[in-house]
């Protein structure tokens, strides 16, 4: 079984902030969104998310504008990941159908990290299965990469000569907000419900 830790996911996204800590625990006062969160980010919103160019369920080209133009609940993992990706992202959809129930118009998006199994219609699959509210997004190598990097996700295959490989990855949940970008991340920790009334809370000030 692939095991994935959130202390791993963390120090992954640290590195990648060039050793500066994910998460720093105090309240900044010149911020709206300060209630509706317990941490921020080292480095400020804007160090996480960014331009992305990726491929939809359909074979279509799409950009971070098309995909993000409503608050969006942004997960990067892969099909074939036994246990993590489906419990991870079937919660997500549990969060967004929550805040449709009050109004809240949310889109869950997967963008695999698994571009080789993950094609169009592997992710069409996967997202359909989940929710029809899903948007599943694949690429190519450079393109999921370039993605990867904007989000500051980790991921690493594992034995490649084994058409069954696993992958590493990192595990956090983005929200991400039009015309604001990265509000705020949510861990494994997080339930459905606390998603929920976070996400309610970035929309409700935003």
């Amino acid at each position: 079984m692939l095991k994935v830790y959130s202390a791993l996911a963390i120090a992954a996204v640290a590195g990648l902030l060039g050793g500066t800590a994910l998460m720093v625990w105090n309240q900044q006062s010149n911020d709206r969104f300060a209630e509706c969160r317990s941490a921020t980010v080292a480095g400020g919103s804007g160090a996480i998310g960014g331009a992305f160019t990726l491929i939809d369920s359909t074979g279509k080209t799409v950009t971070d504008k098309e995909v993000l133009a409503k608050p969006s609940l942004v997960y990067f993992g892969y099909s074939f990941c036994p246990d993590v990706c489906p419990l991870d992202n079937a919660r997500n959809v549990e969060a967004v159908d929550l805040l449709a129930d009050k109004g809240y118009d949310v889109t869950p998006v997967f963008i695999t990290i698994d571009p080789a199994r993950d094609t169009p219609a592997v992710v069409k699959e996967f997202s359909a299965n989940l929710s029809p509210k899903m948007v599943g997004l694949t690429g190519t190598e450079d393109q999921i990469k370039a993605a990867s990097k904007a989000y500051k996700t980790y991921f690493k295959k594992q034995d490649s000569s084994d058409q069954y490989y696993l992958m590493d990855h990192s595990t956090f949940t983005y929200l991400m907000l039009p015309g604001t970008g990265f509000a705020d991340f949510f861990g494994r920790d997080d339930t459905a419900q606390q998603m929920a009334d976070r996400t309610a809370c970035f929309i409700d000030h935003s």
